[in-house]
């Protein structure tokens, strides 16, 4: 599947590739929460359809952003990883958190809170620094070869 492009823009362009609702959210679930497994993505509280998912995993892999490979332990399921061109959306996602927590909570304030939320607020670039330190420490410890993109 080839993407196609509106237009040369830079930002029209980053939106054919990130603008769909579910890839940044996809991007979040490995960064933050961890999920590498098709089941993680399925159990997560987003509740993505299984379609949808696949065709986006699908999408994030042939754009570079994402890995699929197999655990040596066990080659019956798909092992998604982030690479460095996925890793490099990090400050986008605290930029969108940041966002939401200071013009979402007056209408949803529901929205999370605490520690982590307040680090983000306190300092953006060094909160992003750790998410993406704390990712490739966990790369690090699993047993797969890492392709980078």
């Amino acid at each position: 599947m080839r993407q196609d492009f509106r237009c040369d823009c830079p930002f029209t362009s980053a939106l054919d590739v990130l603008g769909d609702k579910w890839i940044l959210v996809i991007v979040k679930q490995m960064l933050i929460e961890g999920n590498e497994t098709f089941k993680d993505f399925t159990e997560s509280e987003e509740a993505i359809a299984t379609n949808i998912l696949s065709d986006r995993l699908k999408l994030l892999e042939e754009m570079g952003i994402i890995i699929k490979t197999k655990r040596p332990d066990n080659k019956k399921s798909n092992l998604y990883l982030l690479t460095d061109k996925g890793l490099a959306l990090t400050p986008i996602l605290v930029e969108l958190a940041t966002w939401s927590d200071r013009h979402l909570r007056d209408i949803h304030p529901t929205i999370a809170d605490g520690e982590k939320m307040e680090f983000m607020r306190n300092d953006k670039a060094a909160f992003a620094r750790v998410l993406v330190k704390n990712y490739r420490e966990k790369l690090a410890a699993t047993p797969v070869t890492h392709n980078s993109g």
